[in-house]
């Protein structure tokens, strides 16, 4: 199995199950154009995270780690009349291509993108009252995984489902001896689930266009 065939395999089930959005489309091309890191998840999985929010009758989501809002759209799109949606973005020209992306996609009102760093930004939230989710997505730094976790249980209530990525890293999660702080975060994080009683996980590994790694998938049951 190569690079190429992972894509192939990928680009042949998205033409089959994903319907075009060229709202998604648009998202893409000006992220590019705006020079953002091409990291932002796959169309398959854009597409896993909407049936997701679906799956759990999400009417409040929480993103960590907007990026250009290509899985913010996703999201958002998943959302029921007056549902809203929260992204927070700690790069302020991300932030600015995200929220373009958004209004072009009729999205504006749904979704707030909040400028700053996670860990500064979530203690906000949580003063104003934000609260509970029902579906809680994590892409962002992932040295701070295990404190995000933390964040995301205070946020949740039983049945809330919380989504961390790029959890595999390539198979480097394995290591106990690797110098990656993106490694080391994620082995924080599952000791941090793993110790966690009122939560149940799993993690399912990936191989597609983004290459190999994985979701972390939890529930929160009390």
């Amino acid at each position: 199995m190569t690079q190429s065939q992972w894509t192939a395999v990928d680009r042949y089930f998205a033409e089959h199950l994903i319907p075009p959005d060229s709202a998604l489309d648009a998202a893409l091309e000006a992220s590019r154009a705006a020079g953002l890191p091409e990291v932002q998840v796959a169309p398959n999985q854009g597409r896993l995270l909407q049936l997701l929010a679906w799956m759990v009758n999400a009417q409040a989501i929480l993103e960590i780690g907007t990026l250009g809002g290509y899985s913010t759209i996703w999201l958002a799109q998943a959302l029921p009349a007056g549902g809203s949606l929260i992204s927070l973005e700690a790069n302020p020209d991300h932030a600015a291509v995200a929220r373009a992306n958004l209004a072009r996609a009729g999205l504006a009102r749904v979704v707030d993108v909040r400028l700053g760093l996670a860990l500064e930004t979530l203690p906000r939230l949580a003063a104003e009252g934000r609260g509970p989710f029902d579906l809680i997505f994590i892409d962002a730094d992932k040295p701070n995984y295990p404190d995000y976790f933390a964040w995301a249980l205070r946020f949740s209530r039983p049945g809330s489902a919380i989504v961390f990525d790029n959890v595999v890293r390539d198979g480097a999660v394995i290591d106990p001896a690797s110098a990656d702080p993106a490694v080391q975060g994620v082995r924080r994080l599952m000791e941090r689930i793993a110790a966690e009683p009122r939560v149940s996980a799993t993690t399912i590994q990936t191989v597609g266009s983004k290459g190999y790694d994985g979701f972390t998938l939890v529930r929160v049951d009390a």
